[in-house]
């Protein structure tokens, strides 16, 4: 069974549409990154396929079924980790978790939870003492204790400092290898390249382009850019050999600089933010 199928979803409010025909697919066990500025409906697609929002057409299924009218075992399913959560602070982070565990049919272990999200020494500690990094953990430990089949991460790293966004990612990794399927949604590009099995760049209600981090807009096509400067100004070439042109270069060349495209150049081209 495919985790996510979409087939001309939209959604409009007051006339203007927010989600304009959109149509993906997510398999088993996959990373799957949804990429846009705000506005762009990210949002709205992804409250849709959790069934916390109401469609206007197309067709959606998760898990096998329709989101908006699934029952309580599909929800045992999957789990949400949402970019703002609240909790109940005075109790510690084994209590929570353990309370949270009793909502499903078949839950993970809390302890195992807790050391999978990092938090083993930490089970004693009310939630109000920890960090913001370690309470964003305590949300996907919240997220996961139902063993669900689906996870959405809703922006899950912001705020956090460049080593625990690395240690988070090997979380993300490992959650993926147990078979898990994982919606991500981020606006931290090289969040997206070093997660996503692949992605999709929603702009307007479309999305305008999917693939792989590494294909994805053409990027694997695109021309890299080479500049130096030598006694008769400023050059900039784009090309497929950069080697090449770096061998014809002039003997007083200075100032070389090599630039493959990156993601974030492909993404800013195709929601047309580039300055």
């Amino acid at each position: 069974m495919t985790p996510i199928e979409v087939h001309g979803l939209r959604k409009a409010y007051g006339g203007i549409p927010a989600v304009d025909g959109i149509s993906l697919a997510v398999g088993p066990g996959e990373i799957f990154a949804l990429l846009g500025p705000n506005g762009a409906g990210k949002s709205t697609t992804v409250e849709i396929l959790e069934g916390h929002r109401r469609r206007d057409s197309g067709d959606v299924r998760v898990l096998g079924e329709d989101p908006f009218s699934a029952g309580r075992r599909w929800r045992s399913r999957i789990g949400i980790v949402l970019q703002t959560a609240t909790d109940a602070a005075d109790l510690t982070v084994r209590e929570t978790v353990r309370h949270y565990s009793r909502f499903y049919p078949a839950p993970r272990d809390p302890s195992l939870v807790l050391d999978l999200v990092g938090l083993s020494d930490k089970a004693g500690a009310r939630v109000r003492t920890l960090s913001g990094g370690q309470r964003r953990r305590v949300d996907v430990a919240l997220g996961i204790i139902g063993n669900p089949a689906l996870v959405f991460l809703d922006e899950p790293t912001t705020g956090f400092d460049p080593e625990a966004r690395r240690q988070f990612w090997a979380l993300i990794r490992s959650l993926a290898a147990d078979g898990t399927t994982v919606l991500l949604t981020t606006h931290y590009l090289e969040e997206a390249a070093a997660l996503a099995d692949r992605l999709a760049i929603i702009a307007g209600g479309r999305i305008v382009a999917a693939g792989t981090p590494s294909t994805v807009g053409g990027l694997a096509r695109a021309q890299t850019t080479v500049t130096w400067r030598d006694g008769t100004g400023l050059h900039e070439v784009r090309t497929d050999s950069p080697n090449s042109v770096v061998a014809a270069l002039p003997p007083d060349a200075l100032d070389l600089q090599i630039r493959r495209p990156s993601l974030e150049d492909v993404y800013l081209d195709l929601i047309g933010a580039r300055s």
